[in-house]
């Protein structure tokens, strides 16, 4: 039985980078351990201080695997040789073919094994031989790992042929104590790391591969990205409470900063309090996304004058380092207050004009055009939701403007929110700013829709535009090209309609869409729009663990609104757990097979005097009085109360099929049994298609 020690991979390079870091380390790891396992080299898990998954600073990518086989299995081979009428003659001596195919298999050919096949006899040379030790390997592994990396523009650095994501300096390869010999991208193995490039600027020597993190650590570098990442977060909380209040602490911004640092110290700074009259937006985004900076709100949760930097070196004179942070961000807080005191010298509805010579898309035309088709259908969303339908034109048609403004042109993140404020400086109403703002929600994944009644009608009119004109003027998603990012905003009308609660006709608002575009575009038709929307329904409902045979089962009913397609769901869930679910998909799965068949009309009504057999006279009572009881249901939208209804048809449903010939000779009692299957199938079809429940 094979030996197991801890191995130990550590490549270290100039700093990486920082986004693309983790996905870096993750594809390394795997790497590794797929080059393990290609060779058989069994890998478990093990008592170490070292977490499983990859390790990485921004100077270092590392796996750690706390117990590996010292040596390969035995290794098996087996080739396949001549068939025995070709290897051996009509006396049965070997032939020539067979006598090279034993010499170069290193065997007497009365040595060789025999198998069968489709084909007949044939001869097989197998062999056992002691596997290699995992030592010997682990540098062609580490280089595989490597090589398949997602580096999408390797770098060369001095005079050598060798390509990487960043130049590479060090290599250790450690496996348990010893170091497993090899060379990748021009450095040879060694147990010898680096430290943190200020505080520890020399080699770290690793006495064994379970050191590692320790020994990092007193070399002021925090490997594990999971304890360094805490770390972070914990700086964070302790300085802010220093402050005198509450980080904002995004995750994606954490995330990235984690890997930009390796000994990590937070830094309390502060910036000139007239800086606050900005709007707290631009400043907030100037800290995160360009200083990676940790803003401080106050106990009401508004911004104040201190933020948290962090720094990737405990200073002796941390002042320094306040008054570097401090630096780099006046200048652009400086630019943020002077471009919003410029925008405020004028209302917003000054730039109104401007938009008309501002391009939205060639075949759309510009800011303004599109803004008039949104008003339009602001308008006509406000009347059928009897809302004001003078705000929602006058929140449409702002809605574009601050594209002009100073703020929005270097910050165009910013889109909406500086329209809020400006919104309410030139005096409109607050429902109307807000709108404006709210207009863009949802923004990216996880992001809430519009809060407003108002904004939800402003989101939901901008989608309508723009799905329509996108695909009138031909930019179609295709594959994972979708440049007017019409499947991001079909999901966001889509769920700002259902968590909104707007109970509209979505095939009717994509008519009135097309119907405001320009003449000499070729609309899609408002059913393709709708299969479009839907098809990103999927993925909205399988992430609320919702299976695609219930999706499907709505789906193909296709209701009208959103809301009302949400109802269905939730219903046909309900439906799905009853015990008489499974029988009734299966027969309404039978019944609509049965239908699909039928050649000319079937009678609208059941004729009583038809009904000869017990088993469909018990049927049509049973189904008559489902039909009246699940009348006022369905008129109700109570999707759950009628398929709990019709659940009471499974017995007659099941006995009327094994005692009752469908197709019978007689056309007339054919086509009334017909009759009969086909308001069964139609009244559950007035709610969903539970036939695609059916697994059969």
């Amino acid at each position: 039985m094979a030996d197991f020690l801890p191995l130990l991979i550590e490549l270290g390079t100039e700093e990486l980078p920082p986004k693309a870091l983790p996905e870096l380390a993750q594809a390394f790891h795997e790497g590794v351990l797929k080059g393990l396992a290609a060779r058989r080299i069994q890998v478990r898990e093990g008592q170490a201080e070292l977490p499983a998954g990859p390790l990485y600073t921004p100077r270092r990518l590392a796996v750690f695997l706390p117990a590996v086989a010292t040596q390969q299995p035995v290794q098996h081979s087996e080739v396949l040789g001549p068939y025995t009428n070709i290897g051996l003659d009509a006396e049965g001596k070997p032939t020539p073919a067979l006598l090279g195919f034993a010499q170069k298999n290193g065997m007497d050919w009365d040595k060789l094994d025999r198998v069968t096949d489709a084909k007949g006899m044939r001869f097989v040379a197998r062999s056992s031989r002691p596997g290699a030790a995992t030592a010997e390997l682990l540098a062609e592994i580490v280089a595989e790992a490597l090589k398949a990396l997602p580096v999408p523009k390797p770098m060369r650095w001095g005079d050598r042929d060798i390509q990487f994501v960043r130049p590479a300096h060090w290599l250790v390869i450690l496996f348990g104590r010893d170091v497993a010999p090899g060379e990748v991208l021009g450095l040879k193995s060694d147990r010898m790391s680096r430290g943190h490039r200020f505080h520890h600027d020399k080699g770290v020597w690793l006495n064994e591969a379970g050191e590692y993190l320790q020994a990092m650590r007193e070399a002021k570098v925090l490997a594990d990205p999971r304890e360094r990442r805490q770390r972070i977060r914990s700086e964070i909380t302790a300085a802010a409470k220093e402050a005198g209040g509450q980080a904002r602490v995004p995750e994606a911004l954490l995330d990235e900063v984690n890997c930009l640092v390796e000994w990590p110290k937070a830094i309390v700074c502060s910036f000139e309090r007239e800086f606050l009259r900005v709007p707290q937006e631009a400043l907030v985004l100037t800290m995160e996304t360009n200083q990676k900076f940790f803003p401080v709100l106050d106990a009401e949760g508004k911004l104040s004058e201190k933020f948290i930097g962090i720094a990737n070196i405990e200073s002796k004179d941390p002042a320094e380092v306040r008054k570097g942070y401090e630096r780099v961000i006046r200048p652009r807080f400086a630019d943020a207050k002077f471009f919003f005191d410029e925008d405020l010298k004028q209302p917003l509805d000054a730039w109104m004009t401007g938009l008309a010579s501002v391009t939205y898309q060639q075949k759309l035309g510009s800011y303004a055009e599109r803004g008039a088709r949104v008003a339009r259908l602001a308008g006509i969303i406000a009347d059928m939701l009897g809302a004001d339908s003078l705000k929602a034109n006058r929140a449409a048609s702002l809605a574009k403007c601050d594209l002009l403004s100073r703020m929005v042109g270097e910050f165009p993140e910013l889109q909406g929110k500086m329209g809020r404020h400006y919104a309410l400086a030139s005096g409109e109403p607050a429902e109307v700013a807000d709108a404006i703002d709210e207009a863009y929600a949802p923004r990216f994944a996880g992001d809430g829709i519009a809060a407003s009644p108002l904004g939800r009608l402003l989101a939901v009119a901008d989608r309508l535009e723009t799905l329509a004109g996108g695909f009138a003027a031909g930019l179609k998603p295709s594959g994972n090209k979708d440049p007017f990012a019409l499947r991001r905003n079909a999901l966001g009308l889509a769920r700002t309609l259902i968590e909104g609660g707007l109970d509209l006709d979505l095939g009717a608002l994509l008519d009135d869409a097309n119907a405001g575009l320009p003449r000499e575009l070729t609309w899609a038709p408002s059913t393709e729009l709708y299969d479009f929307v839907i098809d990103r329904l999927r993925g909205y409902y399988a992430e609320q663990g919702v299976p695609g045979t219930q999706f499907d089962a709505v789906a193909e009913v296709r209701p009208g609104s959103l809301v009302d397609f949400d109802k269905r769901l939730k219903a046909i869930a309900e439906f799905a757990r009853l015990r008489e679910a499974a029988s009734l998909a299966a027969a309404n799965k039978r019944i609509r097979n049965i239908l699909r068949k039928v050649e000319g009309s079937i009678p609208p009504v059941v004729d009583a005097d038809l009904l000869a057999e017990p088993a469909e006279q018990a049927l049509n009572d049973a189904l008559a009085s489902a039909l009246a009881d699940t009348d006022p249901l369905l008129a109700q939208r109570d999707y759950v109360g009628t398929l709990k209804r019709l659940a009471a048809l499974q017995v007659p449903v099941d006995n009327f099929f094994e005692r009752t010939l469908v197709m019978a000779e007689d056309p007339a009692v054919r086509d009334n049994r017909l009759a009969l299957l086909k308001l069964i199938a139609d009244r559950f079809a007035a709610v969903a298609a539970v036939e695609q429940l059916s697994a059969g």
